[in-house]
């Protein structure tokens, strides 16, 4: 089995300096690449059951979004690296997704920006990185 490193990535600055140094260790060590992108889903949001069933009917819009304006881009600027690239494009939970996806794939390691846009709601309800750091089954860097 070829060796595969999952990067998280929402399209900040951090994501990007994640992806940057996953692509060194990936080069480094023989491996391919899985950038993820997770559309957080909670189940804690302040929505009402119209909204939430609202939501849900443009799920299918917010994929096709989040694809072109995140994921795209960033596939574009890895195509002239020479590594086997991938994406991964889910809803939920952001740390428990991104360990599905470990898991799944049989990855060796997890790399992630230390914050990415979520910087208010982490100080609420606890950091992706403090997450993974503590959950996650493989090692996990976290790139300032």
């Amino acid at each position: 089995m070829s060796k595969r490193i999952v990067v998280g990535y929402d399209g900040s600055e951090n994501a990007m300096n994640a992806v940057e140094f996953a692509v060194g260790l990936a080069k480094a060590g023989g491996a391919g690449l899985v950038v993820a992108h997770v559309l957080e889903w909670s189940p804690y949001t302040f929505l009402t059951p119209t909204e939430i069933e609202e939501r849900h009917a443009r799920r299918t819009e917010e994929l096709e979004r989040a694809q072109t304006a995140v994921l795209e881009p960033v596939l574009t600027k890895l195509a002239g690296t020479g590594l086997e690239v991938v994406s991964e494009l889910r809803y939920g939970h952001i740390a428990e997704t991104l360990i599905k996806i470990a898991e799944e794939d049989g990855v060796d390691h997890l790399v992630i920006g230390r914050t990415g846009h979520s910087k208010l709601s982490s100080r609420i309800f606890g950091s992706v990185a403090g997450s993974l750091a503590q959950a996650a089954p493989v090692p996990v860097t976290i790139v300032p």
